[in-house]
């Protein structure tokens, strides 16, 4: 019988382990994550029919583009307090349930006010999502595979728009008129559906916690168990009570902030900058905004990969700011040569989003303990006022100067800013458990 080293069988339970958790977990929440993007968004494609039809201006489309964010941010925290209690998997159930049913509602939206309204409430319902799985995240993996972990959950961000914008124009081209109703009002009913039906699936896929996942023998829960409790915490930990009075709690939600003034202009008002770069039918902008949403797909694995093996944080949420900054230049620069407006969209959406799963790692230099969730939670809702802003300020300028140059060019600056901000966090690497970082490559 062929002798095996100890450390190699470990090795490989450890790699087999994480890869077992991955597929698990990952790309189910991630098409939840999918939906969700794609449920926030699609009213930048509704837009390009939805003006004219409710004859409403482009600074109504922004404030209730970005009063989704008002919700969103009020609803937040307590959310993700309620998470708490009720239990994963029920409380997120519970979350896409809703969404999917106000969703749904804004194909009947006939005035601003009732824009408004079904925007916030939409926001408010959504608000316990993305904390909620991040938290959610922090109680299976370790810090040290956690960049790569978050990242590809996140990816479902260029996803959405890799594969919603070709259904929403298809959907608002060939499905306008029928039964009654316009192309924008199909596309908000069909979209809707996959909220509500993966929200019931959520109760018989996800587990509250290792204890509970049937699907993991003893030596792996022990495996997992041993690794998250081996972690160095930070000092002093942040408790509950701590978080509303902790700056740097606040210095991490404005850089979030910043990405996300980002990520929401680009979001909703690409078809916009696509329809004004060439003329094009909705079906062809909707084809042509895969490709700023496909290059993002491959940064952000490389840029979370480089920055889970180095153990740095810093330096690469400020790289991928510089890129997004640059690249949304660009975009007003070359705005009417489709080609390079594409190029420059790609890249500006290729920064945004990979700086934006990489920033939770600057958390771990100090928040530990009760405030964990409350932390996470009002870094979001602070970074999403971004949501708010973005699309409200985008709207408002194009309306007064009947451009975006001068909100796009506001956009790059706020984006470059969070990028700098990164490097006012501390220098300290990760702190590396449970396996050396020669074997990180494994669960890749």
């Amino acid at each position: 019988m062929r002798f095996i080293p100890t450390t190699y069988a470990s090795d490989a339970v450890e790699a087999a382990t994480y890869r077992k958790l991955q597929w698990r977990l990952i790309p189910f929440l991630m098409f939840c994550y999918l939906i969700s993007y794609l449920d926030r968004i699609n009213v930048g494609f509704a837009k390009l029919q939805m003006l004219d039809d409710l004859r409403f201006s482009e600074t109504v489309y922004g404030l209730g583009a970005g009063v989704f964010f008002l919700g969103y941010i009020l609803f937040g925290v307590p959310s993700n307090a309620a998470l708490k209690r009720v239990g994963t998997k029920r409380w997120i159930a519970c979350i896409m349930v809703t969404w999917g049913m106000l969703s749904g509602l804004m194909a009947f939206v006939a005035t601003p006010a009732q824009f408004f309204v079904l925007r916030f409430l939409l926001g408010a319902a959504e608000a316990g999502f993305l904390p909620g799985v991040i938290l959610y995240l922090t109680s299976w993996f370790p810090d040290r595979r956690r960049a790569r972990v978050i990242a590809l959950f996140q990816m479902a961000i260029p996803l959405a728009g890799l594969f919603g914008g070709p259904l929403s124009g298809w959907i608002m081209d060939h499905m306008n008129i029928h039964a009654g109703l316009r192309g924008w009002q199909w596309l908000f009913l069909i979209e809707a559906l996959p909220a509500v039906l993966a929200g019931m699936v959520t109760l018989a896929w996800l587990d509250n916690g290792i204890a509970q996942a049937r699907w993991l023998d003893a030596e792996q829960k022990a495996l997992l168990l041993r690794h998250l409790t081996a972690e160095r915490a930070p000092e002093p930990q942040l408790h509950a009570a701590g978080v509303f009075t902790d700056w740097r709690v606040w210095i991490q939600g404005c850089l979030v902030l910043g990405f996300a003034m980002g990520l929401y202009g680009i979001s909703f008002w690409m078809p916009t900058i696509l329809k004004d770069a060439a003329v094009l039918s909705l079906t062809q902008i909707g084809w042509l905004s895969m490709i700023p949403n496909l290059a993002p797909i491959l940064a952000m694995f490389l840029f979370a990969r480089s920055s889970d093996l180095s153990g740095e944080r810093r330096w690469h949420v400020a790289c991928a700011g510089l890129l997004g900054a640059s690249g949304l230049v660009g975009t007003v620069l070359f705005q009417y040569h489709l080609g390079l407006a594409l190029i420059s969209l790609s890249l500006a959406t290729s920064g945004v989003v990979s700086a934006l799963p990489m920033q939770w790692g600057l958390l771990n230099r100090f928040a530990a303990g009760s405030g964990t969730a409350a932390a996470i939670a009002l870094i979001n809702s602070i970074g999403n006022l971004g949501g708010i802003t973005s699309p409200a300020l985008l709207g408002w300028l194009k309306d007064k100067t009947l451009s975006l140059d001068a909100g796009l060019y506001v956009v790059a600056g706020c984006v470059l800013a969070s990028g700098l901000l990164a490097l006012s966090f501390p220098r300290n690497k990760l702190t590396r458990t449970g396996s050396s970082p020669s074997r990180e490559s494994d669960v890749s």
